[in-house]
């Protein structure tokens, strides 16, 4: 049992801390909410949408899901199609002055659902990696493992939403805010610029 859940910890953390579009969007609402509580929809959306991916991948259906070969193609179609909408929303909204919309409790849900489940890294993770992991383990065991991985998510979601108040903090106007804005535009434009190579050698 103790092998199951080191593993889950250290499997998790290896896949959650690279920067992808979920990690910017929790970090970005965390700067951006003028309270730790107001971002806490996104934080818990984004943690139940791993738990509910880890567990169909560690039940086996996800795997089923992709192992018929048309759909990874869609799935990265789809998705790069939504880092670029998602990029040129970001980017857009990057204030112009100290003040920012603030999304409101539906559209936060909603970004996080996309940011979750239209994400193929994500999507690939879970299925690829956390899924095959788990079938070393059996019974008991294979659903410890299960839990320790989507425990370190809702972990990390947190402590990201944390740092992201903090440097909201910090900031004391909105030049900070902004640039962050247009620093995660790029990096999320970068991303489905990478998924559009490997969309290619798939094709």
């Amino acid at each position: 049992m103790t092998e199951a859940i080191l593993h889950g910890v250290i499997l998790a953390f290896g896949l959650i801390l690279p920067l992808g579009v979920q990690n910017i969007f929790v970090f970005n609402q965390g700067a951006l909410q003028p309270r730790f509580a107001r971002a806490l929809p996104v934080v818990l959306t984004a943690a139940l949408c791993d738990t509910l991916l880890i567990a169909a991948a560690v039940g086996g259906v996800s795997l089923v899901v992709f192992s018929i070969g048309w759909v990874t193609p869609v799935v990265y179609g789809a998705g790069i199609a939504f880092l670029g909408f998602m990029g040129w929303k970001i980017w857009r909204e990057a204030p112009a002055s100290g003040d920012s919309r603030l999304l409101s409790l539906k559209e936060q849900v909603g970004y996080a659902l996309s940011v979750s489940l239209l994400n193929p890294h994500a999507l690939m993770d879970t299925v690829g990696v956390i899924g095959t992991n788990a079938l070393q383990y059996a019974g008991l065991e294979r659903w410890t493992f299960a839990a320790t991985t989507a425990a370190v998510s809702w972990v990390w979601f947190l402590a990201l939403a944390a740092a992201g108040r903090q440097l909201g903090r910090a900031a004391a106007s909105g030049s900070l805010l902004r640039l962050l804005n247009k620093s995660s535009a790029l990096l999320i434009w970068g991303v489905a610029l990478y998924m559009c190579l490997q969309l290619w050698q798939l094709l």
